[in-house]
């Protein structure tokens, strides 16, 4: 699939109609469209964002959904997508109407069962009447197919889906965010775009249809009291979800905005070290890693202690512990003593028999093998003995399995041997570790300037106030997890009860054989999709390897790529040649926009989606050594059509302009004015000229 053309009507910055062909040679696949900041390259991200996917571009990106929030809905959103000087003239009633609409013109498309040699979207909004109209065109026509399943599930299901779109439109610069997921929900979040990419949602919407069906058709035997029970506790199984869901939305974005505050600190720390104390910014970066590794050193001993502290109440009540011992000793030998007591003595009889006529060949010695036998019979007595203890008086109170017992036993070692040791060391370590802890982050705080600098007071008062809205975030998000922790106890004890009732429910005798039928079918469809996951899986680790082996230059510095599958969470470990997993929070930027450059190709290779790919930033992060790779091995291969966006001589250099060079297939230049952004082509040799032409008028 490739984009013949694009145009843009009155879209934000992008005054009256703009219209980008795109030209096409064989091996020749990268498009630049450059421009300074402000002149409109996210505007034209967007557009595309808005033009495929309208009101359901919230769900493309988190970014997309923060902006519909702040401008107060997606009706306020969309209003604001007009040109402001159209709407400037709109207003004093110079013209009469203005329509915004962004339209895409698609070949190569491959539509099943529809002959399509040019497939044409167009959305468009006309703010004076504030209608919104979407159309679909293939080959000059309206088709009737595309009309009755809907254009937005078309849209969504023979071009790109939405779930997806974030990995063929990026802002390369941004896209460390796939590196630096670590919570649940942003793991969760990722995954369902992984299993997207992958091909693996289709089936586990399969799966969920099917298991659906099974609790319709259990249903379908239930009584009318029950099914209002049922009705009542799955209405709250829904509103509970979406209560979490919604809390770790909201917990994901105070992340967010503590991590932002966590910037803008460090920040203000640096540029007080600048006012004039005599540490070094190295110095004072080499401290703020102390601290760091102290502080993730402290809350592991912490960790460890509190699992210890919570074996401090079973030391308190040794007496009632040992008691419990003593049974648990006693039944074990009592399950143990479940043989025939005749049985085992004829047994041992037999055992001792042959174990003495055997001795001669083990040894000469006759004293010795006088005590062997001893010995052995000495054995034999004390198993019969227990078996006649256990039966005379032992009784099962407890009942464990044998696993629970073993581990009793093992707690109750740990506690009288060496739990005493490991406590007291501990506690000493994480005293050590405090001590050692406050002395840094005191140095830290001593590379500040002096009190009487009313800049540094300044500086200092802005990093308080940000420490107190951290204080208040954290309080925040420590209420969300209290609330959530809260809400999945409600949850497990409503699903509880309603799994307890729906097995209660009878199945009446002529659904038994859809139940059976469609219970085959998901264990069939669960095994399915467990070896397609594993498939997947090592496919996608040999992709990502391959794509970093390529961009960096550090020989053996990633080893290996694990990628984890636990339900509904997907994680990547990064190995080194050591055989340990790599902290991501220990990659530098430019490293971490590596390894999210590499996720990024073998998802899309894994995908098997010929789709363009858009990129913003192209080269922010990289030096000249990655920069020379990305552009050798990642943008000529990556997709049929790679539309790049870089701020030329900061984003792209000339050199590696000169490297891009023989994958250019078209280059073209964003002007502005007082009207607004056009969009004109230039010769692929005379971009710098025309820009440098751009920057002069400017000046």
């Amino acid at each position: 699939m490739r984009i013949e053309k694009i145009l843009l009507n009155n879209f934000r910055i992008y005054s009256g109609l703009t219209e980008i062909n795109f030209n096409h040679s064989e091996g020749q696949n990268v498009t630049l469209i450059a421009g300074k900041n402000g002149f409109g390259k996210t505007s034209f991200l967007t557009s595309m964002i808005w033009g495929l996917y309208g009101s359901l571009m919230a769900q493309v990106e988190n970014k997309y959904k923060r902006d519909i929030r702040s401008a107060g809905g997606y009706e306020l959103y969309r209003n604001d997508l007009l040109n402001h000087n159209i709407l400037n003239k709109l207003d004093s009633q110079e013209i009469d109407a203005a329509l915004v609409f962004v339209e895409l013109h698609l070949v190569d498309v491959l539509i099943p069962s529809i002959p399509c040699k040019k497939l044409v979207i167009r959305r468009s909004f006309d703010y004076k009447k504030n209608k919104e109209e979407l159309k679909i065109f293939i080959d000059g026509q309206e088709n009737e197919l595309t009309k009755e399943v809907g254009y937005d599930v078309f849209i969504n299901d023979f071009i790109l889906p939405r779930e997806i779109a974030k990995f063929f439109f990026f802002d390369a610069e941004k896209i460390v965010t796939l590196a630096e997921a670590k919570s649940k929900s942003e793991l969760r979040s990722l995954s369902k775009a992984y299993s997207e990419v992958l091909g693996i949602k289709k089936y586990e919407d399969l799966k969920l249809n099917l298991r659906t069906l099974l609790n319709k058709i259990k249903r379908a035997g239930v009584s009318e009291k029950d099914e209002s029970k049922i009705a009542e506790l799955e209405a709250r199984k829904d509103e509970i979800s979406g209560l979490i869901q919604h809390n770790e939305t909201q917990i994901s974005n105070l992340i967010a905005e503590i991590s932002n505050y966590r910037t803008k600190i460090d920040q203000n720390q640096e540029q007080l070290i600048r006012e004039g104390n005599e540490m070094t910014l190295d110095k004072l970066k080499e401290l703020k890693t102390k601290r760091d590794n102290l502080k993730k050193a402290h809350l592991d001993i912490k960790g460890e202690l509190k699992t210890l502290i919570d074996l401090i109440p079973f030391a308190l009540a040794k007496n009632q512990f040992e008691k419990l011992i003593k049974q648990v000793k006693l039944e074990l030998d009592i399950k143990n003593a479940s043989i025939d007591k005749n049985v085992l003595e004829e047994e041992l009889f037999h055992l001792e028999k042959e174990f003495n006529s055997g001795i001669s060949q083990i040894t000469q010695d006759s004293s010795l093998a006088e005590e062997l036998k001893v010995y052995f019979k000495k054995l034999s007595s004390s198993r019969v003995s227990r078996i006649n203890d256990a039966n005379t008086n032992g009784k099962i109170i407890l009942d464990y399995d044998e696993e629970t017992y073993r581990r009793i036993l093992a707690t109750y070692d740990f506690l009288t041997n060496s739990f005493r040791i490991q406590f007291d060391n501990l506690v000493k370590k994480e005293k050590e570790v405090r001590q050692e802890l406050n002395r840094t982050i005191k140095k830290i705080k001593q590379g500040e300037v002096r009190k009487g600098n009313p800049l540094a007071q300044k500086l200092r008062a802005e990093k308080e106030d940000w420490k107190k809205k951290i204080a208040e975030l954290d309080s925040k998000k420590l209420e969300l997890n209290e609330e959530n922790g809260a809400l999945k106890h409600q949850e497990a004890s409503n699903n509880k009860v309603l799994s307890e009732l729906l097995k209660k429910t009878s199945i009446l005798s002529t659904d038994k054989k859809k139940y059976e039928v469609t219970t085959e079918l998901l264990e069939k469809l669960e095994n399915l999709t467990l070896k397609i996951k594993e498939e997947k899986k090592y496919s996608l680790q040999k992709s990502i390897l391959l794509g970093l082996k390529k961009l960096m230059h550090k020989d053996d510095f990633i080893k290996d790529i694990k990628v984890r599958i636990d339900n509904d969470v997907m994680d990547i470990d990064l190995i080194n040649k050591s055989g340990k997993v790599i902290d991501k929070d220990g990659l530098s930027k430019g490293e971490q926009q590596l390894y999210a450059t590499a996720l990024l190709k073998a998802l899309v290779d894994e995908s098997k989606i010929n789709f363009p790919i858009f990129i913003d930033s192209p080269l922010q992060k990289f030096d000249k050594e990655h920069s020379r790779n990305v552009i050798e091995q990642f943008y000529p291969t990556i997709s049929d059509q790679v539309v790049l966006f870089p701020l030329l001589e900061k984003e792209l250099s000339k050199t590696e302009y000169e490297q891009l060079k023989p994958n250019l297939t078209g280059v073209y230049l964003i002007n502005n004015n007082e009207l607004g952004s056009s969009i004109e082509e230039c010769k692929i040799t005379d971009l710098f000229n025309k820009f440098n032409q751009q920057h002069v008028l400017a000046h």
